[in-house]
């Protein structure tokens, strides 16, 4: 199964490319989703997490994390949000590395599986688990206004966007880079030119030495 890492700024295009791929025929994993699964009631990193920063961040009733709470102390200084990050991560590339593998949603596996990546820099440990990293990128200003005319606010669009990887780390981290400064037309052609070529190819995984970009 052909693996890719699809990762890109708010606003940049880069769920209707997720979308796009699963329509034909991708499986579709969500890192959202699965980062809120490893937080589940029971798990393994719930707990770690409770020893960490608080057993009052865990419902004594329901087993649910306060994930408000859990922001608050964790995102409140540096050292605290990389242990965040040091207790979850592990937690999450096993269970990214059992659906790959097939356990769970698929029965037969695709020939491709996209995985849709809110933040490219935490997952730098995690790029040997792609054949492809394909980030869609667009200037901030453009995302920014049609953020807002999505309803999002200005302020809100700012501080969000100021906290993801820039362009430029997404461009230089990259195999593939799909511009969307222009419209839904022309996003369409190029994740259709990019398709196709590797449908024509077979799915044949490129080289990608350890922390560098695929080759051929």
């Amino acid at each position: 199964m052909y693996t890719v890492f699809l990762a890109g700024g708010i606003a940049s295009g880069k769920s209707s490319v997720a979308r796009e791929l699963e329509r034909r025929g991708a499986w579709r994993i969500d890192l959202d989703q699965v980062s809120r699964a490893v937080l589940e009631p029971g798990s393994e990193c719930l707990a770690e997490i409770a020893s960490k920063f608080g057993d009052d961040l865990v419902d004594a009733q329901t087993g649910e994390l306060d994930r408000g709470l859990l922001a608050r102390r964790a995102f409140a200084d540096e050292e605290s949000s990389r242990l965040l990050e040091q207790i979850e991560m592990p937690h999450i590339r096993r269970m990214l590395v059992r659906m790959l593998e097939g356990e769970g949603c698929v029965v037969t596996k695709p020939a491709v599986c996209v995985v849709e990546v809110p933040l490219l820099d935490r997952l730098e440990p995690m790029f040997d688990l792609a054949d492809e990293i394909v980030c869609v990128t667009c200037p901030v200003e453009v995302r920014r206004v049609r953020a807002i005319g999505r309803g999002m606010d200005g302020a809100d669009f700012d501080r969000r966007a100021a906290n993801q990887p820039s362009e430029g780390y997404l461009r230089a981290h990259a195999d593939t880079v799909i511009d969307n400064a222009g419209g839904p037309s022309t996003l369409m052609d190029a994740v259709d030119a990019w398709w196709c070529e590797r449908e024509g190819a077979g799915w044949a995984c490129p080289v990608r030495p350890a922390g560098g970009k695929a080759r051929g």
